[in-house]
């Protein structure tokens, strides 16, 4: 049972998936097996008034993804600056999922993944273990890189879940 849960951010998404290494955790198949299982249909079904789509879902852990590669990228620069948060539901609010095909949004996830893969290939040992502060935690560069994945796994357990 973890100590943490999902609103503590890194050290929960961090505890999914810890003794993992980086290039298993990035290896896309498992999630792209599920996304391509979805049919257009369903992607729309959300599983309570209020709450996301399958879309907003699958757009949310790409935005998320995304925007933590930027701040990944000025870690890996070893830019001291604290790795700033951001309001999720206003982002997925002010987004177009629901209007999109289903598709695109599971290309665009791949497309993501793909420049994460090709990011992290560049990084030495060194920039992997440099430090960072995610909001109140500090942090080297390859735990916040899990995080990441930790994030994707937390929010495909709901989908299976929830939505199935």
């Amino acid at each position: 049972m973890s100590n943490y849960n999902p609103h503590d951010g890194f050290p929960y998404y961090f505890e999914q998936v810890q003794n993992q290494d980086l290039k298993t955790l990035y290896n896309p198949k498992e999630i792209v097996e599920f996304l391509d299982g979805i049919e257009e249909e369903k992607a729309n079904y959300r599983y309570a008034p209020g709450k996301w789509s399958i879309k907003q879902v699958v757009g949310h852990i790409t935005d998320h993804e995304r925007i933590k590669m930027s701040r990944a990228f000025f870690l890996s620069r070893n830019q001291q600056m604290e790795l700033w948060g951001y309001d999720q539901n206003a982002l997925v609010n002010n987004s177009r999922f629901d209007q999109l095909q289903f598709s695109t949004l599971v290309s665009d996830f791949k497309n993501v993944r793909s420049s994460s893969v090709s990011f992290i290939a560049t990084l030495s040992e060194n920039q992997l273990n440099l430090i960072g502060r995610a909001r109140q935690y500090d942090v080297t560069l390859k735990d916040f890189l899990k995080s990441i994945i930790g994030h994707e796994v937390h929010h495909l357990n709901i989908l299976k879940e929830r939505y199935f």
